[in-house]
């Protein structure tokens, strides 16, 4: 069992590329050339018949539009409700890029700088027990170099919850009850499951949520570390994070219906989740909601896309100036300090990958990814009700195809 909770924590944690290493034999042959739009939606409509997504949507942006936006499938399969661009899911991992957000407009604002120490805006103090003279700093949690950890004897039922009145009886129900231990019961504060985590008499407090390294030296993908940041902000800007994002972030940029809160989605716009087109998990929340909880839709999305493109380039001001913008995707770490099979460097939560700067996401039955290219004026966004968690290769040979499309239509364009 703990090797399965291991090898599941690390395919929700690590975060699959979007073109992810698999059995090329077992893909469609990659379309030889796409150069307009409408080449690139029958390419789409082929990949969607021949993988096992009930439907995906996507946002292509080069130099300063979207040129390419759109969706397939279905939403739920049942009742064959389509998947349409204003269909909303949440981004998994994704929603960590709008943690960074938030942080270089906390920065902005003055709340605090990359270099504070935590417990500085702490109500009270998180050590590391294994390195008690530590000092963790803001731009630790923003690098995954913080020292603390996603324990995977705890992680999933510390964290994830099926929603009150969800039937937990289905196939894709007992995967996360019977597989991963996941309970239904209600949701818990931000706080409270970081007390539960972090401090001594928390209910998940152990050793073993902690790195025996110095701070800032040894990189390890840390939820709990995303979910802290969001907290220092909310304590630094004496407000809740969701809604100091929402103000700071979705607002201006037209991101109105896009939310951390499930009970302020639309839910007759809101996709079911699947393991595949026959399996549905139930609706689930996660307490840390902060690294991996934002609803929003593919038009929204495409909002983001297009901001953060521009702010790339410094051609942007909508969120903050380009300082900051500049912060936002400027290089953190060492050289090397990335494991390089996950990527060159850090930015503000975002991945460095060559030229590109890029984050996906996933969790039981959703999966998303977003890349920016500076140097191209260039990217995309991905968003699907496909498992990437339990249905690996269903989600390599479905994202691996999407991306050859995507890649062939960018360079012809």
């Amino acid at each position: 069992m703990k090797t399965l909770f291991n090898n599941l924590l690390l395919l929700l944690l690590l975060i699959l590329p979007f073109v992810s290493a698999c059995d090329q034999d077992d893909e469609p042959a990659p379309p030889q050339s796409i150069s307009t739009a409408a080449e690139l939606t029958n390419a789409l409509a082929g990949i969607l018949a021949q993988n096992a997504a009930p439907g995906f949507a996507l946002t292509i942006v080069s130099n300063d539009a979207i040129i390419y936006q759109e969706a397939f499938g279905q939403a739920e399969v049942a009742n064959e409700t389509p998947f349409t661009n204003q269909t909303v899911q949440p981004l998994a991992s994704v929603s960590k890029t709008f943690v960074g957000a938030a942080t270089a407009k906390a920065i902005a604002l003055g709340l605090f700088e990359l270099e504070t120490d935590i417990n500085d805006l702490l109500p009270v103090s998180i050590v590391n027990p294994k390195q008690p003279d530590a000092v963790i700093q803001v731009k630790h949690l923003l690098t995954h170099t913080s020292g603390l950890l996603d324990n995977p004897s705890t992680y999933f039922v510390a964290n994830y919850s099926i929603l009150p009145g969800q039937d937990i009886n289905t196939p894709g129900a007992r995967m996360l009850t019977d597989q991963l231990g996941i309970l239904q019961r209600p949701s818990r504060s931000l706080e409270d499951y970081l007390a539960d985590y972090l401090l001594v008499d928390g209910d998940f407090y152990s050793l073993d949520n902690f790195a025996d390294a110095t701070t800032g030296s040894s990189w390890s993908y840390s939820n709990m570390g995303t979910a802290l940041m969001a907290y220092l902000i909310e304590q630094a800007a004496e407000q809740p994070f969701h809604l100091f994002v929402k103000e700071q972030v979705l607002e201006p940029l037209g991101m109105n219906t896009a939310t951390y809160q499930l009970e302020e989605v639309d839910l007759a716009q809101l996709n079911h989740w699947y393991f595949d087109r026959n399996t549905p998990f139930p609706y689930y929340d996660n307490d840390s909601y902060a690294e991996g909880n934002l609803f929003t839709s593919n038009t929204e999305l495409g909002y983001y896309l297009l901001d953060m493109v521009h702010g790339s380039q410094g051609q942007s001001n909508l969120l903050f100036s380009s300082d900051y913008y500049d912060l936002l995707f400027s290089d953190q770490l060492p050289a090397g300090q990335v494991p390089a099979d996950f990527g060159d460097n850090h930015s503000l939560f975002w991945i460095k990958d060559g030229s590109k700067y890029r984050h996906g996401g996933n969790s039981f039955g959703v999966s998303a990814y977003l890349e920016v290219d500076p140097a191209r004026a260039q990217g995309y966004s991905f968003m699907t009700n496909l498992d990437a968690v339990f249905n690996q290769q269903s989600y390599n040979q479905l994202s691996s195809a999407i991306a050859d499309a995507i890649n062939s239509f960018l360079a012809a364009n």
